[in-house]
């Protein structure tokens, strides 16, 4: 599977706004990304070209306050619909004890996953719909953007830890989440190392939803290195991820990359995905960055020989 990508970013900022007599420092940013698509499969019906296009915007109120406090009103915007639709809102108000956010935000372990994806701006996960498998070894969360409070400790020498919970609703009717995550970083080597944990579980009446996620990654230079593993847990799913990748910056503003993930299913046997792929990255101007992408990916099911329109082998 081939792509190339096309991605552009607009930044503005406005001096300030004024509300409630608080001044507070507003800022725009927004992003598009378009992209051509051509998929060769054992699969006809997936096979062909595309076009592609995704967009949003972030508009983001900032204010300091004489105690110290840091108090910021975040909204991501979807910009593709036919209508904008609201991604994430969420205030965060942070000093030295912390930050605190409330609200549709990312869950607190979101800021602490290391997996191969990192070091790669556009890997796909290219495959088949009938597919339940993981496509990558980042941490599996079932709260993504729901309204949630999240707490990030003080960052203490190399170490950041921070934890959220989401409120499933009624005790009857329960499916809360915890997510939690952690980051170690330091110099070894003349190298940058950071390790990473990050784990997730959600309420739920047959088995609780549980996902892990651990990674290292190694900057040296202009080389950087990720390797990662994951887990996944829930009704009749019990996954395990295993992912790495390498990128190089070049001096004339491109970039060179590599990656590989394998995930297995114990429960349904013999159910596999593979993927291996590279990137070219180069920046044309400021803001304006072209991809060009190569997947090669093989999924089998497992349980059948894989010809069912409900179980179907494929790899390209």
């Amino acid at each position: 599977m081939r792509k190339l990508l096309l991605g552009t970013t607009a930044l503005a900022a406005a001096a300030a706004l004024s509300a409630n007599a608080a001044l507070a420092d507003v800022s725009i940013a927004g992003m598009l990304e378009w992209s051509y698509d051509s998929r060769s499969s054992n699969v006809a019906a997936n096979d062909g070209t595309s076009f592609g296009q995704d967009s949003d915007m972030q508009i983001t109120f900032t204010e300091k306050t004489d105690s110290g406090l840091t108090i910021t009103y975040a909204n991501d915007i979807d910009t593709d619909a036919g209508t904008l639709g609201l991604d994430e809102s969420s205030l965060s108000i942070e000093g030295g004890f912390g930050k605190i956010v409330l609200g549709q935000g990312d869950p607190a372990a979101d800021s602490y996953i290391i997996d191969e994806s990192d070091l790669i701006a556009e890997d796909q996960a290219p495959g088949v719909s009938s597919m339940t498998i993981s496509t990558n070894s980042s941490l599996t969360m079932e709260d993504e953007e729901n309204n949630k409070i999240a707490y990030h400790l003080p960052a203490m020498g190399g170490l950041t830890v921070g934890v959220s919970q989401t409120d499933g609703g009624k005790a009857s009717t329960s499916s809360d989440t915890v997510s939690y995550g952690a980051n170690y970083s330091m110099d070894a080597g003349g190298a940058s190392v950071t390790l990473g944990y990050t784990a997730a579980t959600t309420e739920n009446t047959t088995q609780d939803i549980d996902s892990d996620n651990m990674g290292i990654k190694v900057v040296s230079g202009d080389m950087s290195i990720i390797v990662s593993q994951s887990s996944y847990e829930a009704d009749d799913e019990d996954r395990q991820n295993m992912g790495a990748s390498i990128s190089y910056a070049l001096p004339n503003g491109m970039k060179v990359g590599a990656y590989t993930f394998k995930s297995e299913d114990d429960l349904d046997t013999g159910e596999e995905y593979g993927r291996n792929g590279v990137e070219v990255q180069y920046s044309i101007a400021s803001g304006l960055t072209a991809y060009v992408n190569i997947d090669d990916y093989d999924y089998k099911e497992g349980t059948s020989d894989g010809t069912t329109a409900a179980h179907i082998n494929d790899s390209g």
